[in-house]
């Protein structure tokens, strides 16, 4: 049994954190994005 702490558990964590984190931004500016489009179009209909 050792007695210190596997650090290669928080480097894996503090990746998944990074990752999640960057996939979230991207998806938050794809779907703002899009209804910044549709919201131009609309104005384009009048």
């Amino acid at each position: 049994m050792r007695e210190t702490l596997d650090q290669w558990a928080f480097v894996w964590a503090a990746y998944a954190i990074g990752i999640v984190g960057t996939l979230a931004m991207v998806a938050w500016a794809w779907w703002s994005m899009r209804r910044a489009e549709a919201r131009r179009e609309k104005s384009r209909e009048r």
